[in-house]
């Protein structure tokens, strides 16, 4: 994906033409969470949300981060896989298991800068369907403070960002658990 963007609109439409029919339960990680309004629209039979160590929708990106990604930013506007964001011994412990690792290195996509400075819209009502938090890493313990204050069923596994790929039985465990 390269130009300006936005390219939001292409990450939606893949995933409404992957979603099964019926009822759905949405559940975003990370940046994704950002595309929770468009998604809920796109996919019809969303009935309830859950953001797990993920961003809330309108949610801005701190100034820092954003400075940060300009400094990784190539020349063609991409930025590099997201684990050269960090040193290998943070990529490691995020993800232990070497081949695991391996595996998500190879997947990753080159996200244009344009990603982060022109995010999805976020129009009031968007948080219309229920809604609930899994929050995995210390960074993510302000936006779930915000879930709770919102109302929303809000709990916390211990583990780094990508706990999901590290231990996914406990996380489905925990999204059976709370949202049947």
């Amino acid at each position: 994906m390269t130009g300006p963007g936005p390219h939001w609109p292409a990450f939606v439409r893949r995933a409404a033409e992957a979603a099964p029919a019926g009822e759905q339960t949405l559940v975003v990680h990370s940046n994704a969470g950002l595309l929770v309004p468009a998604l809920a629209e796109a996919v019809p039979d969303v009935r309830r949300v859950v953001f797990v160590d993920a961003a809330l929708p309108g949610a801005p990106l701190p100034a820092a981060h954003l400075a940060a990604l300009r400094e990784l930013t190539g020349p063609d506007g991409l930025l590099p896989p997201w684990t050269e964001w960090f040193d290998e011994a943070t990529v490691a412990a995020l993800l232990p298991d070497p081949r695991l690792r391996a595996t998500v290195i190879a997947e990753q996509p080159r996200l244009p800068l344009t990603h982060f400075t022109r995010p999805p819209p976020a129009p009031p009502g968007w948080d219309r369907l229920p809604c609930g938090y899994l929050r995995f890493s210390a960074a993510y313990r302000p936006v779930a403070g915000e879930a709770r204050a919102r109302g929303w069923p809000v709990g916390s596994l211990a583990g780094g960002h990508l706990h999901q790929v590290v231990a996914p039985g406990a996380v489905a465990e925990w999204l059976v658990r709370v949202w049947g």
